[in-house]
């Protein structure tokens, strides 16, 4: 059997360079989104977020982002769990995408603030209505005593808003990440990878530079 070690694979698809890079990471960014959708990567909107506490203890964990534009890079989540306590301490955040389908990741280091109660509330409604029964029933991030507590708070809240609207709590919406520094990364041959970095300058355009594999 293979040592882990030895588990290795050479990225041959593509190159990129930065004559062929749009002069703004979102942008170049929407590009890579829609080769990525074209090739029906399995949940491409799937994206580590990494947080910090104010003494700089990291957590991290997949999350799955809801929208981009040239304001950030949104996702949802409880404002009350471990990654909003963090989030509030802490507003910073670095997200990473990995498409193995194209030999590709995505870096974006950003500053972060919540959405509007808006866009909050249009996304909670767009959502099935188990998912926004669970938005009520999860103290997320909490020690809970067993799953047959769960259930009973998911009972709880189906019987409570049987006769009234179920709108969204107070402790569940949206985080957008404001991009700082954006990484495209491609995969080359013998790891000698195509590493094209933007980087938000005072004035509002963004530096590109090549970074060393």
């Amino acid at each position: 059997m293979s040592t882990i070690a030895d588990l290795r694979k050479d990225y041959k698809q593509r190159s990129l360079s930065e004559k062929d890079v749009q002069t703004n990471p979102i942008k170049q960014f929407a590009a890579w989104w829609e080769e990525a959708m074209a090739a029906e990567i399995d949940e491409v909107n799937a994206m580590t977020l990494a947080t910090a506490s104010a003494d700089g203890v990291p957590s991290a964990r997949i999350v799955l982002l809801k929208g981009f534009d040239e304001k950030g890079f949104v996702f949802f989540t409880n404002y009350q769990s471990f990654k909003g306590m963090q989030l509030t301490e802490n507003p910073r955040a670095c997200l990473v995408f990995f498409w193995k389908e194209l030999e590709r990741q995505v870096r974006i280091t950003g500053l972060v603030e919540q959405v509007s109660s808006k866009e909050s509330d249009d996304y909670f409604n767009s959502r099935p209505e188990g998912s926004r029964i669970g938005a009520w029933a999860s103290p997320q991030s909490r020690v809970i005593s067993d799953r047959s507590w769960l259930d009973k708070e998911e009972d709880k809240f189906r019987e409570v808003f049987r006769s009234k609207p179920l709108v969204r709590p107070d402790h569940w919406g949206g985080y957008r990440v404001k991009p700082v520094i954006v990484e495209f990364w491609q995969g080359r041959s013998s790891r000698l990878h195509d590493r094209i970095q933007f980087t938000l300058q005072d004035e509002g355009g963004w530096l590109i530079e090549r970074l060393a594999p």
